[in-house]
């Protein structure tokens, strides 16, 4: 995309200069705080349990980084796709934030993630307005198979917000409890996986919004599936755990099934006009 190109897909300049600014910001201090965890682990993950639980999972959810960094140097090279995928990375990192606040008791890591959730929430906001969506619209109409990834989304979003729901319904009348951890990522489902049900409609619809946000929640599912899998590995590689191989292989199958709508949506929005 030349410069004129870029330029008619920037709307606002302020807007983009504080989403870039933020997201760099963001980028250092998810760096800083793995970067301490590794170093003083007992100061980070001051039990076994904690240390067992979370140092995978903070990992993890710094893969995110390299995310949002190469999207963000694609969308300085003028690249579409790069500008896209760029709140996708803010969204993955903002549900692992939501995660941690909704796990942890407070103190000076809930402060960190707490800043980092509204650091997220405000550049992937800033970003989203930034960009002219109906300028996107008619880069992408037609091209990048609406149908199939909003259907994907919308079905994602349904089934991870219905499951989440059943499990602390059936915990509540069985009278059993929930582990800790789980019960923060299925509260984040609740709250967070109403996202793709949305911007999967509003792809369906062919609204413009849909189409500013449609690869960039692909990008985010996707990247969650991903980071699952790692986090198998990861426990693996840092406890002596067994890899479970037979929920690698159904998580991944699962990943297909926003890989290729992913794939192709990407495909679509590098097309020249």
């Amino acid at each position: 995309m030349d410069e004129i190109g870029r330029a008619t897909l920037i709307r606002s300049r302020l807007c983009y200069t504080f989403a870039y600014a933020g997201s760099l910001a963001i980028a250092a201090l998810m760096i800083l705080g793995c970067a301490i965890g590794l170093v003083r682990p007992t100061m980070m993950y001051p039990t076994k349990e904690m240390l067992r639980g979370s140092l995978p999972t903070d990992l993890v959810n710094l893969i995110g980084v390299p995310a949002l960094l190469i999207s963000i140097w694609f969308a300085r090279q003028h690249s579409l796709v790069g500008l896209l995928l760029w709140p996708g990375a803010l969204l993955y990192l903002l549900y692992h934030d939501v995660v941690f606040l909704f796990a942890r008791t407070f103190g000076v890591l809930f402060l960190l993630h707490l800043v980092l959730a509204a650091m997220n929430f405000y550049a992937m906001a800033s970003l989203v307005l930034s960009v002219d969506g109906m300028a996107v619209q008619q880069r992408l109409a037609g091209r990048v198979a609406e149908k199939v990834g909003s259907g994907v989304l919308m079905g994602l979003g349904v089934l991870f917000f219905v499951w989440a729901i059943a499990v602390m319904v059936t915990a509540v009348v069985k009278g059993t409890p929930i582990d800790a951890s789980e019960l923060a990522v299925r509260s984040t489902d609740v709250l967070l996986s109403p996202s793709w049900i949305i911007g999967g409609l509003l792809l369906w619809r062919r609204k413009v919004l849909g189409y500013v946000v449609g690869l960039g929640l692909l990008f985010q599912a996707s990247m969650l599936f991903i980071g699952l899998i790692a986090l198998f590995v990861l426990q693996a590689l840092i406890f002596g755990n067994h890899i479970r191989g037979g929920d690698v292989l159904v998580i991944f199958a699962m990943g297909l099934f926003c890989f290729i709508p992913f794939a192709v949506f990407a495909r679509g929005a590098a097309l020249k006009p």
